[in-house]
């Protein structure tokens, strides 16, 4: 017999159906009969026939033919919405929001692979099953080191041994001692008091990274979760059912307890739960939909599925692999507005960052010289200014390989550290199955990701602080030599006045989000838990700010090819080429003002979809491959080019004249 999932009024009903020939408006009835028989006062109707709705699909909110029958219009055990008319739908639903569009319209059920054993995921591994890229399965070796570490578990409870969140309350109860008949209870309890958590719910990427990365650690073997539960959880995961996991409420030690708390509550089959299929509802249904049954959380389940860090650094992964993709943009973009402005490639000469050797310096200076190097690439607008008066740039065109260079290193410095996160038992108890032994430690505590994160959040604004003065040049008359605000009738047209506006108001927010939140700490749980990380919220601002800083970025990219159009008929060098014709496959130059905001968004999605690397990247690699090892110039010419202008006051290349 199918049964039909109904939402009416925040409610969810099953409703089974007998016949096939039933039309969708008879499951719409009969889902409102049921939820007014659960009601005292029949939810305000005097009978079902009074009652107007429509019925639409819970996946992709599509609207159903109320003469459909079920049988035509449904899958079995299908989730569908009856809409009464006359309700007020919520504020906070906004159906054009990209992420929604994206969720519904993009999701499919991969059909590869990743074997998880605790010690080898990568960043780039985590936010890949955050999209749903992969399902999970763990190794052979990761299998037995489960069962063994459960064995030590069970040793335990046979042997009525007490030990901290097994036979024990936790944090300030850890000295009341449980009886062996209520330890599952003791285990649901927990789940459900630390399901405490306040905010908007993490996405269903973002859930997918958090459970995937419960998974990893579990899959070490330290944590004592059984092999039937630890498999259960990655089925659930493998049918992308996601609990509903509030964004606020850890204080990062002992671990994100109140984060994992709720992602355990869905997989028990509690609070409520997400998926493809059904979009949200209550987790019992959407278990039962995709036919999982709920976790029965024995002795150490419950402490083993919600203390760690997983929140904190699954976040943090996210952040470094964004912060990755905007660094290596932000050299591109700021190729392009050295040459809209008529800067020099003189500052980014090999030798200038041999003798200051970060590398990240040197590696940005390279990407300069393998967009710019006019022996390489030929750019008209480079030889329009080539014999200029100018003697150097400004320090946001000339200093690019000293300010990104820096942002390179800390990403580099920080994703070491979650890289080691990732892959690290973050449990209280440990179970060490080669002692027998359990050990209580401080392996939950935040500190490391909260650091590192606040870390990558300073050095990454940098990208944003300096594009923003980039902006700036391109936009005043004073500075760039072209049209005010990148517009033609100005006065009647503004431009980018207000684009620049923007740039600067994400500028300033950065600057408050930078301050580190790990230097604050509260004492917690009846001061057991005297110190803490406020991991949770430096990774929820380190991704803020990087957003912040691909937006900025966005505008500067617009910006730069908006100047471009003020210097044609010349060209500028091939891969710069290649980028603004990108650039106009989703935004047209600005003839006159129109809505900006869709263009931002676009150039946005470039930028968060690495297509301007994509672009970019091969003339780079090209390049590399050609001049590394590098122990000259630019040009076989440079040196006797300088010492011409050292004698001369001639510019050469780029323009400008060399400083004496």
């Amino acid at each position: 017999m199918p049964r039909y999932t109904v939402h009416v009024r925040g409610e969810w009903l099953a409703v089974p159906c007998r016949s096939c020939t039933n039309t969708i408006r008879w499951l719409g009835k009969e889902a409102v009969r049921r939820y007014m028989k659960n009601k005292p006062d029949n939810g305000g109707f005097a009978s079902v026939e009074e009652v107007k709705f429509y019925v639409r699909r819970c996946k992709g909110l599509g609207l159903l033919d109320l003469d459909d029958t079920v049988e035509d219009a449904l899958e079995d055990n299908e989730f569908v919405e009856v809409v009464i008319e006359g309700d007020i739908m919520s504020p906070d639903f906004i159906p054009s929001q990209p992420e929604g569009v994206h969720l519904y319209s993009k999701y499919r059920e991969p059909e590869q692979y990743i074997s998880l054993d605790g010690n080898s995921l990568t960043t780039e591994d985590l936010v890949d099953l955050g999209k749903g890229l992969y399902k999970i399965k763990l190794t052979p070796e990761a299998e037995a080191k489960v069962k063994q570490s459960r064995e030590v578990i069970e040793r335990i409870i046979n042997e009525q041994t007490i030990v901290y969140g097994i036979t024990t309350g936790f944090g300030k109860f850890a000295r009341t001692v449980i009886p062996n008949s209520k330890l599952r209870d003791l285990q649901v309890n927990l789940v459900r008091s630390h399901s405490a958590g306040v905010g908007k719910p993490l996405s269903p990427e973002r859930s997918r990274m958090l459970l995937a990365l419960r998974i990893n650690v579990l899959a070490k073997g330290y944590s004592g979760i059984s092999l039937e539960t630890l498999q259960q959880v990655i089925e659930a995961f493998n049918a992308s059912c996601l609990p509903y996991i509030p964004e606020k409420g850890t204080v990062g030690a002992s671990g994100d307890l109140a984060p994992l708390s709720h992602l355990a509550l869905g997989l028990i089959g509690e609070g409520k739960m997400w998926s493809p299929k059904s979009g949200w509802a209550d987790a019992k249904y959407v278990l039962e939909a995709h036919s999982l049954r709920p976790i029965t959380l024995k002795p150490k389940e419950g402490l083993a599925l919600i203390n760690g860090t997983q929140m904190i650094t699954s976040l943090g992964c996210e952040a470094v692999e964004r912060a990755s993709a905007i660094a290596r943009q932000a050299d591109i973009i700021a190729a392009l507005t050295l040459e809209v402005l008529k800067g020099t490639t003189r500052a980014f000469d090999t030798d200038i960052h041999a003798v200051r050797p970060h590398r990240g310096q040197a590696e940005v200076a390279f990407r300069f010289r393998s967009l710019l190097d006019s022996d390489h690439h030929p750019s008209e607008i480079a030889e329009s200014h080539r014999f200029c008066d100018r003697v150097q740039d400004a320090y946001t065109m000339r200093c690019c390989p000293q300010v990104h260079g820096i942002v390179n290193d800390t990403i580099a410095f920080v994703k070491d550290i979650m890289m080691t996160e990732i892959n690290s038992a973050t449990d209280n108890p440990m179970v060490f199955a080669e002692r027998a032994e359990t050990i209580s430690g401080g392996n939950f505590h935040g500190e490391y990701p909260a650091k590192a994160l606040d870390y990558l959040a300073i050095g990454v604004h940098e990208l944003a602080a300096i594009s923003e003065r980039r902006i700036e040049r391109l936009c005043n008359p004073s500075l760039s030599e072209l049209p005010a605000f990148l517009v033609t009738e100005g006065g009647l047209n503004s431009g980018f006045m207000i684009a620049h506006c923007t740039a600067a108001a994400l500028v300033s927010e950065n600057k408050a989000l930078c301050h580190p939140s790990s230097v604050d700490s509260l004492s917690t749980s009846a001061a057991t838990e005297d110190h803490v990380s406020m991991g949770g919220w430096a990774a929820r601002k380190a991704l803020r700010v990087i957003e912040h800083v691909e937006q900025v970025l966005a505008i500067e990219l617009l910006a730069a090819c908006q100047g471009i159009e003020f210097l044609r008929p010349l060209k500028t060098t091939t891969p710069l080429e290649k980028v603004y014709d990108l650039v106009r496959s989703v935004v047209r130059p600005w003839m006159k003002d129109r809505f900006m905001a869709p263009d931002i968004e676009a150039a946005h999605r470039l930028l968060m979809e690495q297509k301007v690397w994509e672009v970019a990247e091969p003339y780079i690699e090209k390049y590399r491959r050609e001049h590394v090892p590098e122990s000259r110039p630019i040009s076989p010419t440079a040196f006797s080019l300088a010492s011409l202008e050292m004698n001369t006051g001639v510019g050469h290349d780029h323009g400008h004249q060399d400083e004496l």
